[in-house]
Formats: C-alpha cells, structure tokens, sequence
C-alpha cells in the first residue's frame, strides 16, 4: 500500500498545499495502514468492483482501493484537495478513479450512474457533521451491497441502536432494515491526523437478504415522532392528524396488543415497517 502517508508525510503535503485542515469538514487524515488494510478486508474488495467514498482528502483510503483495481467513485467538497487529488491519483488512475467536486449530502453516492451500475459497496470515513444526514439519503436506495464506515462511536451506537434503548431513532430503523452489522473494530484518535478528541469505530454493514426501504412520507413522520421521543405514541399520532391520518396503524397497533402509552423508541422495526405499509 504505497499510498499510505505517515504524519510527517501528511503534515508536509498540507503545509506545501498551504492547507489547514478544516474541523467543520471533519477533515481528519488516516495515517494507519493496518485501519487502512482492515477496512479492505471488511469490505472484501476484488478487482472490476464498483467501490463509493466519501471525502478522500489526501487519497490514502483511494490510492489504496485503486491500487486493487476497483472502479472508485468519489466526492471531495473541499476545492484545494480536490485540486491535489486531479493532480496525483487521478493523473495516476485516469480510468478508474471518477472524482466529483461537491457536497456529499447533495451527491451522496458521489456521481455514480446508478442507472447504469447494478451493485456496488462503500467505503467511507464520514464526518461526524454529515454522517446521519448522508447516511439518510443513502438509505432511500438504491442500496450499496455494503457499508464499510469509518463513524464516531456515538454516531456507530446511534446507527445500529435496537429497539428500546436511548440510541434507537429514526436513522437506526431505516438503516436496521435493510442492513445487519457483521463487524465492528474499535480506531483510535492516534490513527488520524490531526487527532479528533474521540476514538472512532470502524464498522461493516451488509445488505440483508430482502431490504425493507420506507416511503419518504413515512421516513419524514418517523422522524417527526421521534423528535418528540418521550411523549406517548398515541398522542402523537393526534399531533400528526394534520399532516397524515395515523388511525390505521394506530388500530395495527392495538390488534399487536401494543399500548397506545408506547413510546417510538420502545416499538420494534416490524411495528415501524407497518406504518409504511399503512400510508
């Protein structure tokens, strides 16, 4: 993995770029080839895969998913990296390394043609500022055949958070329905430069066998339920009344012998799945 760059390395090349690594783009550099060599390995990558990241930045993650011959699909918001990555691994890999300058959460498979494309996986290390948000978008298909993503742990406990638990939210049904976790590997701050103030998780998703993907109307009252997260499920259904008409999962609900007193993080994916179907 030529790619990798050391701190030294890493520090030498922002500092030619006259680049200071901006926190609100959670610009942290991977400077461990072993988290490097992990994250390949949990993502199984072969050579003529389609592979998705998500904010290069100096291209060590990219350079060495190329140097395995995938198709790299990737989107770097930042101008002046970007800039750096057309010069070095593009110039390098003019075939196989397809680079967009923009926002994540407005391209968050990063350009791929996914008219085009049947299956793909990826691999990001994801701020922490865009990582629900893109996620979120993500999960509205079409699916990835796998996640492999570098996460804060509180963003990873949210993510794979189950039912009745202070965790469980929106993000953690839509993401629980269509994919299980399969591994999970603690990273820490040492890994990156500069160091963020918390350890990271890396952690691998794959696709389950039949993927439940939610209805935007029904993601967008999921979410509404949950903003309001200790009130009772069936005065909140009330609340809603002007925006959807919730009485048909409502009588779901009592015909599973589920109290209306419920709260949204105590009801199970197969309730919240019902809602969609209900809509």
């Amino acid at each position: 993995m030529s790619g990798i760059l050391t701190p030294a390395q890493t520090y030498q090349i922002l500092q030619d770029l006259g680049h200071q690594p901006k926190k609100k783009l959670g610009q942290n550099f991977l400077i461990d080839k072993n988290i490097v060599r992990k994250s390949l390995a949990l993502a199984n990558v072969k050579a003529d895969e389609i592979v998705v990241e998500i904010g290069p930045g100096l291209g060590t993650l990219s350079s060495a998913l190329l140097e395995e011959r995938v198709a790299l699909y990737a989107v770097e918001k930042d101008e002046r990296l970007y800039d750096y990555l057309l010069e070095t691994l593009v110039k390098q890999f003019p075939d196989s390394f397809h680079l967009l300058n923009a926002d994540a959460l407005d391209h968050p498979l990063a350009g791929l043609p996914v008219g085009e494309i049947e299956t793909f996986k990826i691999i990001a290390n994801l701020p922490y500022a865009i990582a629900t948000p893109w996620l979120d978008a993500v999960l509205s298909g079409p699916l990835p055949l796998s996640m492999t993503l570098m996460l804060q742990k509180e963003a990873a406990d949210r993510f794979c958070a189950s039912c009745g638990s202070k965790s469980f939210g929106a993000i953690s049904i839509f993401l629980n329905s269509a994919f299980k976790k399969t591994a999970e590997h603690k990273v820490s701050r040492h890994c990156f430069y500069p160091e963020p103030k918390v350890d990271s998780i890396l952690l691998h998703l794959e696709r389950i066998e039949d993927p439940f993907v939610f209805h935007s109307q029904t993601r967008e009252i999921i979410r509404m339920l949950f903003t309001q997260r200790r009130k009772q499920i069936g005065s909140l259904a009330k609340q809603l009344k002007n925006i959807s008409d919730l009485s048909s999962w409502m009588k779901y609900l009592e015909s599973k012998n589920i109290p209306l007193t419920s709260r949204a993080e105590d009801l199970s994916l197969e309730i919240w799945q019902e809602l969609d179907r209900c809509e």
